[in-house]
């Protein structure tokens, strides 16, 4: 028992301001935050053997990660809206998931496997609505330079990224639940 108290202490002392930081950036409030870091700190705690956790900082941040995710799954029903981003003009952005510049290596894991996620689904999409869907979301080109370059109405292009975006939520949605965005 005397063991495992400084191996407790230590690791909160080495990764207790950084798992704060992930979590509050994916709750409502500081006390929220608060709260489930206590969670992941008692259920540390209660691990047998604290040595037989092989990486530690993966074994926080999934902790953190399903007590974020049990918060949201208690409050109220999940939807996908309130895991992303959408501008004034109702567009849904995934760029600002996709490139976030936290370099953890939970959200490592998760950017792959959205970036995976990301890459079947633009597949099973018909060329064109991919196409317009990389070169604005992605490639951070306007419709009038999509309209320029394939000669296509900007309504048309509006309209082909707005399918994509709505084969894209669907499909993804399982993803964003992962994210607990965020």
């Amino acid at each position: 028992m005397s063991q495992k108290k400084p191996n407790i202490i230590q690791t909160v002392a080495s990764y207790g301001k950084q798992l704060l930081g992930f979590i509050r950036q994916r709750v409502n409030t500081d006390e929220d935050a608060e709260d489930i870091l206590q969670d992941v700190w008692f259920q540390l705690s209660t691990v047998p053997e604290i040595e037989a956790i092989e990486q530690m900082s993966s074994w926080l941040y999934r902790v953190a990660r399903n007590r974020i995710i049990d918060k949201y799954r208690k409050q109220k029903p999940e939807s996908l809206e309130d895991f992303g981003y959408e501008d004034e003009d109702g567009e849904f952005h995934f760029k600002d998931i996709l490139l976030a510049d936290d370099h953890t290596p939970e959200t490592a894991y998760l950017k792959d496997l959205f970036w995976e996620q990301l890459s079947i689904a633009l597949d099973e999409l018909p060329e064109n609505q991919r196409q317009v869907f990389i070169w604005n979301e992605l490639e951070d080109q306007t419709f009038q330079q999509i309209a320029d370059r394939t000669g296509e109405n900007i309504k048309t292009l509006i309209s082909r990224k707005r399918y994509a975006v709505r084969h894209l939520r669907e499909r993804l949605e399982s993803v964003y639940r992962e994210f607990v965005k965020y």
